[in-house]
């Protein structure tokens, strides 16, 4: 070490560092900087085109989701690379979505081999070079492969299956739109438009059923999706949760939902203290695929935490033909 740049290619113990890789503490720093690490003590700060890489054993032809702590040190623009698998992505960090800048990313790739070479890489944009994003805890899960349920048309639509959550602390996983990437961390499901849906669990937040559900934290740039397989001239009623998380998201909510070209608005008021209801609308379809989506327009804080960006919970998506 070198004050806190980490000296040697092998010195940061399972991992292969290139370029300016720092070992830092959470707290305050010099120069006004706060770096936030909610788990444990420290993280790594990659500084321009830095990277940090490990091998990792994993099943071939398999899809896998890697969930990390990420945030930015500079009010700049900051960009992470992550790669695995013959596979790319550039994440956008620059918004802070949790105050306490504990944000978590998930980022789903598929395996060419039984051995894959997993990447955080700082392309290195930002014009201040002391900038960097900062890398905290790392874990990989195996994706299954959402698949129906009897009756249901909607594959996946209670989000049971999705990325890993960390358990000792949790501010919700965050999955980025799905623009060029192929694989969602959320099986089934694309994230839409600019702004990350927020995966959350049932540990750390109130979901309507089950042990997962999604947050429409991005207001109007936020929205999921899912291509179903339907008749058309046949009618369809597509069902649906909503509410609030009980994590202080207040005000007055609207979920829109959308199925081809038919659509309903539902709202309610939140107070943040944890609250759902169930709707429905009949849609008759007019392909053999169609559109199953559900957007956010509004944007939404917590009560007393104007900086923390959440919104109403999506879960129980069920999607049956209606015998006329």
């Amino acid at each position: 070490m070198k004050k806190t740049v980490i000296i040697g290619k092998h010195s940061l113990p399972k991992w292969e560092i290139n370029g300016i890789v720092e070992w830092v503490s959470g707290g305050p720093q010099e120069g006004g900087f706060y770096f936030p690490i909610p788990r444990g003590a420290h993280a790594v700060r990659l500084g321009n085109e830095a990277s940090i890489s490990q091998y990792v054993k994993v099943k071939p032809n398999t899809v896998y989701s890697l969930t990390f702590g990420s945030t930015r040190t500079c009010a700049q623009d900051e960009v992470l690379t992550v790669s695995a698998g013959g596979m790319s992505s550039d994440l956008n960090i620059q918004t802070l979505y949790s105050a306490d800048g504990g944000d978590t990313y998930a980022w789903a790739f598929k395996s060419t081999s039984d051995l894959v070479k997993v990447t955080f890489r700082n392309p290195g944009i930002q014009e201040d070079p002391t900038c960097g994003p900062l890398i905290d805890h790392v874990a990989i899960k195996e994706m299954r492969m959402a698949t129906y349920n009897k009756g249901n048309l909607v594959k996946n639509g209670g989000f049971e299956l999705g990325p890993h959550v960390f358990k000792n602390f949790s501010t919700g996983v965050l999955v980025l739109p799905l623009k060029q990437d192929k694989y969602s961390p959320i099986p089934g499901w694309m994230v839409q438009f600019a702004k990350p849906a927020k995966y959350i669990d049932s540990k750390h937040f109130l979901v309507p059923s089950g042990n997962a559900a999604v947050e429409l934290i991005g207001g109007r740039e936020t929205g999921i999706a899912q291509i179903v397989r339907t008749i058309p001239k046949q009618f369809y009623n597509l069902t649906f949760t909503i509410g609030d998380a009980q994590n202080s998201c207040h005000g007055s909510m609207t979920v829109q939902a959308f199925a081809g070209k038919a659509s309903t608005q539902v709202s309610f008021v939140s107070n943040g203290n944890g609250w759902y209801k169930t709707a429905s609308f009949k849609f008759q379809a007019d392909k053999t695929r169609t559109l199953i989506a559900f957007y956010n327009p509004y944007y939404h804080t917590k009560v007393h935490d104007f900086g923390h960006m959440c919104g109403p919970v999506i879960d129980d998506v069920s999607l049956v033909r209606v015998r006329t």
